[in-house]
C-alpha cells in the first residue's frame, strides 16, 4: 500500500470506527452520494474527451473514497491520473492544463489538503480571467471531501465554505443530496471558469431517493440556484452540505409541536441565491442559519448581513440567528468533537428561542 492509501485508510478507519451508517432507507429509485459524483464524472468524461481526472490514488485505488471508482479502467492513464502527495504541485498542472484548453477535475484527498495548494486555487485559477481582460477561461474543478469528519482532529475537521467563498472569481458549491452531488458537479465541470466542489466524507454512502430526471445523462443543476427542500411558514431555516439533514430532523422535530419551518437547502455559495433566501424571510419573518464551519465571517454571517441589507430585514419580528460549529479547532476527544458540531436539538432549541422571543 502506498503512503497515500495509507493516509487514506488511517483516515477512513477514524470515521468507521467511530460514526455510523448515514443511509436512508425509503421506497423508489436511491442514489448514494458517491454513485451520483462518479456518475457524473463518468458522464462528463464520456461527452467531452477534453475532462480529465487527476489527484493522489484517484487511478488504480479507485479513490480514497470511492469516488472514482471504475474510471481507470474505462478511459485509462492519460485522463485518470494518479499524482504523488504533492498538491501544490498537482494542482499547478491542472491549472495550467486548464489554460491550455483542457478540463480538469482536480480531487483533494480532503480539502484540509488544499490549502497547500492554495496559491494555485486563487492567485491562479480564480484571477486569471480577469487578469487576462477575459481572454483566458480556467475551466477546472477543485473537488473533494470538506467539513468535520469523525475522529481525525483539527487539522482536518474545517470546513472551507466562507474560505473559498470569500474569493471572486471563483464559484463555490456546497452538495447536500445525491441530487445536488450529481447535477452541480456536471454543471461545474461543464462550467468556463473554477469551480470549487465542497463534498461531505460523511454523506459518501448516504442513499437519496431520486426521480428518472436525475438520472439521465442531461441533468445539470445551475450553479447559483438554492432548493426550498421543505416549505414552511413560521421560520426559514438555511443550510448547505450536511447541515441540511440537521435542519430537516429539527423541522420533522417541531412539526410535532406545531413549528412548520421552510428548509433551504444553498446549494451553491458563490454566487449566493439571495432572492430565494429573501423571499423565504419576508413570508416567515424569521430566520436562523446552519452550518458545521465556524461562526466569524461564515456563510451564516454573510447571510445575515445580506438581509440587513435587503427589503427583508423589515419583515423581521426576531433577531438572526447563527447555529454554527464552536469557535476553537476541533477537538479530537468523542464528547468535546460532537459538542463542538451543530445537532438537531442545537437548531430546535435555537427555534424555540425564536419563538419565545416573538412572544
Amino acid at each position: 500500500m502506498t503512503l497515500t492509501a495509507t493516509r487514506a485508510a488511517k483516515h477512513i478507519s477514524g470515521v468507521l470506527t467511530r460514526s455510523f451508517s448515514t443511509t436512508r432507507v425509503a421506497a423508489g429509485t436511491q442514489l448514494t452520494v458517491r454513485d451520483a459524483l462518479n456518475s457524473a464524472l463518468d458522464e462528463e468524461m464520456d461527452r467531452d474527451e477534453s475532462v480529465f481526472l487527476l489527484g493522489e490514488e484517484v487511478a488504480q485505488y479507485d479513490g480514497a473514497y470511492k469516488v472514482s471508482r471504475g474510471l481507470w479502467k474505462k478511459y485509462g492513464d492519460k485522463r485518470v491520473i494518479d499524482t504523488p502527495i504533492t498538491e501544490s504541485g498537482f494542482a499547478g498542472i491542472a491549472v495550467g492544463a486548464a489554460m491550455g484548453g483542457l478540463r480538469p477535475v482536480c480531487e483533494f484527498m480532503t480539502f484540509n489538503f488544499s490549502m497547500q495548494a492554495i496559491d494555485h486555487v486563487i492567485n491562479s485559477a480564480s484571477k486569471t480571467f480577469y487578469m487576462s481582460a477575459g481572454l483566458i477561461h480556467v475551466p477546472i474543478v477543485f473537488r473533494g471531501p470538506n467539513g468535520a469528519a469523525v475522529g481525525v482532529g483539527a487539522q482536518h475537521s474545517q470546513c472551507f465554505g466562507a474560505w473559498y467563498s470569500h474569493c471572486p472569481g471563483l464559484k463555490v458549491v456546497s452538495p447536500y443530496s445525491s441530487e445536488d452531488a450529481k447535477g452541480l458537479l456536471k454543471a461545474a465541470i461543464r462550467d468556463s471558469d473554477p469551480v470549487v466542489v465542497l463534498e461531505n466524507e460523511l454523506l459518501y454512502g448516504t442513499a437519496f431517493d431520486v426521480s428518472d430526471e436525475v438520472l439521465s445523462k442531461d441533468f445539470v443543476i445551475p450553479i447559483g440556484k438554492a432548493k426550498i427542500e421543505r416549505a414552511g411558514h413560521h421560520i426559514t431555516l438555511v443550510a448547505h452540505s450536511r447541515a441540511v439533514l440537521l435542519a430537516l430532523e429539527a423541522a420533522k422535530a417541531l412539526a410535532g409541536e406545531g413549528v412548520e419551518c421552510e428548509v433551504i437547502n444553498l446549494r451553491s455559495l458563490r454566487p449566493l441565491d439571495e432572492r430565494t433566501i429573501v423571499d423565504s424571510v419576508m413570508k416567515t419573518r424569521n430566520l436562523i442559519t446552519v452550518e458545521q464551519g465556524w461562526p466569524q465571517c461564515g456563510i451564516g454571517a454573510e447571510i445575515c448581513a445580506r438581509i440587513v441589507e435587503s427589503p427583508a430585514f423589515h419583515y423581521l419580528e426576531s433577531p438572526v440567528i447563527r447555529v454554527t460549529g464552536v469557535d476553537v479547532p476541533m477537538p479530537y476527544a468523542k464528547s468535546l468533537e460532537t459538542a463542538c458540531i451543530p445537532q438537531q436539538h442545537d437548531i430546535v432549541k435555537a427555534v424555540k428561542k425564536v419563538l419565545k422571543i416573538m412572544k
